[in-house]
């Protein structure tokens, strides 16, 4: 390489990708922004250092130290600045919970589902009461197709007062010029331990606001104004997914072959996820760097070909170049067109730097081609570097390329025929190739998820040839030739058959607590060291490694204490409480949608993560913000009982059984005792309104207590206190999230809590906590803490004054601050 300065260039490569991408992922740690001057005189600083050693006469080391380390800065000043700018855009709290007249264009293709639809939309223009106020570029929308109606308490604020609308799918497409009533907030999501954080997806998507459209009978109708030449991209996708489900009948395999084709994850069922999550091959299930690197290849054979028709061609640019090329650019709008997610970036990307050491007959090692990769999608998207899906993909490649699986050694002294020995080279790379990265990535799939699928390796086997050779082709011919997507849904049913029969089997995936970030890397570490081409005693060195994220053991209270968790699942109900050797879940959040609940989207993964087999569930009462996800706890955990009021024909008794609470029952777990206060038995006889037949819970060892009380109100917590019962407790569970009908004088004086917990939703629609009910807390000196400003509330017994919570543990810059 060139030398200048007295130094090669060629060294600083390396370190210097590798400063742009640590000062980047430092900025990401901040829990606040700097100001925009102090980030451009860290920009400027990092010029200045940047271009001092070729004004001094130094080593040539020490100039690579300071040029590496001004790209560092440089990276997390141009970070930090970026996310001021944006930051600057947000949505004006003052603008919450009104209707705002919006027009605007629909930015990317509406996302389906049975409670109707989602879309990015790219605003224009807005007014309230015909004042014209501003909004974020981008805000991220609902239109919900519920009935009229007010609907249960438990379902999200949304539903309220919708108009059916039958053509509600086919009037909204990407590029259309739309005007519509709005009613929006801040973006809010929930915080709990080891979960998805919405609101930095919502952040990185450029999503500053989200809200839904207002189409109940005293709204204006929305209105069509004309389509638009924007987003071409997004038109072109929605005609193709929109054509698969109208060919593909079976709407799930239509889900999965419209994920392949145009990137639509959404469009895959639940179901069919946990399917593939559990067989681990979800990554084969969106478009992956398999298959860009397939569409490639195809692309630059078929561009090669064609360019050698041409002689003129030839002698113009060589057909291999012209092929890598074409291959190349193909590839990339194809991963365009596919949404451009971050494996199709990598792949792109180290396909564009091969290609292009190529034609220029360099050849750089592996580790500065996959750090420019790595590099520039950090430049192009810094808080990629958050992503679960980021560090699967650029460790499998990080991987193949350090273990060389490439390099395949050739049979020597082996009289098999060339074309024999070829298949079984092939097969047996394949076979190691799939190895590697299963060893590798296991201790970083534990790490993210908490869980790692057995069957993987024999799933991926199969799976990857066949959706990567025959479901995949197939269903991207069909673009041209609609009844491919006809023989791509047979290929694909067949294997969803052969991957639901893996998944049948006993211990098919295996779940631990989720290990700190230091067991992670050291694990996959030792994956890569037993997993590269060293001789047997230096591999089995990696062995132990592997060590503190398999055997990792999550804290639980000792002996004769308790925790709670209060889980962040918006308005609803939902706390774990773990002993020293049982659990026991009390409720189990709202039901989100028709295909989203909270069981399914929070205290599944959080139980899993936090390593809890829960001993039993117990269900207040029948509401749906309280039963909601109960199906998918029941489900994961088989072993646990079920105490509730819910009456013997509801739909969770069909999964299991449940045993009526009633006062005075009672049972002891590690040195803590468990008590029923209410329902009486004589109350099921009175057929009571649903709150009235919540079950009240408490929690005690000899110093410390506490009482979930579901969502009973002022006549229940009168009777509760007139029992003369022990009502006394440490911590409350706020009954009925803090609603005006609940929390009355009587009963905060029996209680005599110190800490408060409230379950409920932000910027819900009913209210929750009432202020009146709030001065009521506040004249005890009862501490609360919400979930809309804490997150979830974990409170341990042998810390009686102190109640962490988690959005105040994980809060970084793009967090949403609540008022």
């Amino acid at each position: 390489m060139d030398k200048t300065g007295g130094f090669n260039l060629g060294r600083l490569i390396f370190p210097g990708l590798l400063a742009w991408v640590a000062g980047t992922a430092a900025q990401l740690q901040q829990i606040e922004l700097l100001s925009r001057t102090v980030y451009g005189a860290l920009g400027l600083a990092a010029c200045a250092l940047g271009l001092l050693p070729l004004l001094l006469k130094i080593a040539p080391r020490w100039k690579i130290l300071c040029i590496a380390s001004a790209l560092g800065v440089l990276a997390f000043a141009a970070t930090g600045l970026r996310a001021d700018l944006f930051q600057s855009e947000a949505l004006d709290s003052g603008l919450e919970g009104r209707d705002v007249l919006v027009t605007g264009v629909v930015a990317a293709m509406p996302q389906r589902n049975e409670d109707g639809l989602r879309f990015r939309f790219d605003v224009e223009s807005a007014s309230v009461g015909g004042v014209e106020v501003k909004l974020p570029a981008r805000i991220y929308l609902s239109w919900y197709n519920a009935p009229v109606g007010r609907m249960a308490e438990g379902s999200p604020e949304v539903f309220e007062l919708q108009r059916p609308s039958t053509r509600l799918g086919a009037d909204l497409g990407a590029g259309e010029r739309w005007q519509l009533t709005a009613r929006l907030k801040s973006p809010h999501g929930g915080s709990n331990p080891h979960g998805f954080d919405f609101e930095l997806w919502l952040w990185e998507q450029g999503l500053q606001a989200t809200g839904y459209v207002r189409a109940g009978p005293k709204d204006a109708a929305p209105q069509r104004l004309a389509s638009t030449w924007a987003h071409p991209v997004e038109r072109a996708r929605q005609q193709v997914r929109d054509r698969i489900f109208e060919r593909v009948k079976d709407k799930k395999v239509a889900g999965v072959i419209a994920a392949l084709v145009v990137g639509d994850q959404n469009a895959i069922d639940r179901a069919d996820w946990d399917i593939f999550r559990a067989t681990g091959v979800a990554h084969l299930m969106s478009i992956s760097g398999l298959h860009v690197t397939m569409f490639a290849w195809a692309a630059m054979l078929l561009t090669g070909w064609l360019w050698r028709r041409s002689e003129r061609l030839c002698l113009a640019l060589p057909a291999p170049t012209a092929g890598l090329i074409g291959g190349v650019a193909l590839a990339t709008l194809y991963a365009l067109f596919s949404g451009w997610g971050v494996p199709s970036q990598r792949t792109v990307l180290m396909l564009a730097a091969v290609g292009l050491l190529r034609i220029g007959v360099r050849r750089w090692p592996w580790p500065h081609v996959w750090l420019l990769a790595c590099a520039t999608v950090v430049l192009a998207d810094p808080w990629a570097l958050m992503q679960a899906g980021f560090w699967l993909s650029f460790v499998a490649v990080g991987v193949l390329f350090a273990t060389d699986v490439g390099q395949m050694n050739k049979p020597r002294g082996q009289s098999i025929e060339p074309k024999r020995a070829t298949v079984l080279e092939k097969a047996g790379s394949l076979l190691r190739e799939q190895w590697v990265v299963t060893l590798a990535l296991t201790p970083l799939t534990l790490l993210l998820f908490g869980q790692v699928s057995v069957v993987g390796l024999l799933a991926n086997l199969l799976a990857i040839p066949w959706v990567t050779l025959v479901v995949t082709p197939l269903a991207m011919m069909g673009v041209a030739f609609a009844p491919a997507w006809s023989l791509a849904a047979l290929a694909m049913q067949a294997l969803s058959g052969f991957l639901a029969a893996l998944v049948g089997l006993p211990f098919s995936t295996i779940s631990i607590a989720q290990a700190p970030v230091w067991a992670g890397a050291i694990g996959v570490l030792g994956g890569l060291v037993m997993a590269m081409r060293l001789p047997w005693p230096v591999r089995l060195l990696g062995l132990p490694m592997l060590l503190p994220v398999l055997l990792w053991q999550a804290t639980r209270p000792p002996s004769g204490e308790f925790e709670l968790l209060a889980a962040d699942i918006g308005q609803g109900n939902a706390v774990i409480v773990r002993t020293a050797q049982h659990a026991l879940l009390y409720d189990s959040g709202p039901r989100f949608s028709r295909e989203s609940d909270a069981g399914h989207r929070v205290l599944v993964p959080l139980l899993r993560a936090l390593d809890v087999k829960l001993d039993t569930v117990v269900l207040s009462h029948r509401d749906a913000d309280h039963t909601g996800g109960a199906v998918a706890v029941l489900t994961m955990h088989p072993q646990a009982k079920l105490l509730s009021s819910i009456e013997p024909e509801h739909e969770i008794q069909a999964v299991r059984a449940a045993q009526r609470c009633e006062a005075g029952q009672r049972w002891h777990w590690d040195g803590v005792d468990f008590e029923i206060f209410h329902p009486n038995s004589a109350d099921y006889e009175r057929n009571a309104k649903t709150n009235a037949m919540s079950c009240v819970l408490k929690i005690s060892n000899p110093r410390q207590s506490a009482l979930l009380a579901g969502d009973i109100e002022k006549e229940q917590e009168a009777g509760l206190a007139a029992t003369g019962a022990n009502l006394k407790s440490t911590v409350l569970l706020v009954p009925h999230h803090g609603s005006k009908t609940s929390s009355s004088d009587v009963f905060l004086d029996a209680v005599q809590a110190k800490i408060g917990l409230v379950q409920n939703g932000y910027r819900n629609r009913f209210g929750h906590p009432a202020a009146a009910v709030l001065e009521r807390y506040q004249e005890r000196n009862i501490r609360l803490f919400d979930s809309p400003h804490c997150g979830a509330a974990t409170w341990r017994s042998d810390a009686p004054d102190q109640v962490q919570c988690d959005r105040e543990q994980r809060k970084r810059y793009w967090n949403h601050r609540v008022p």
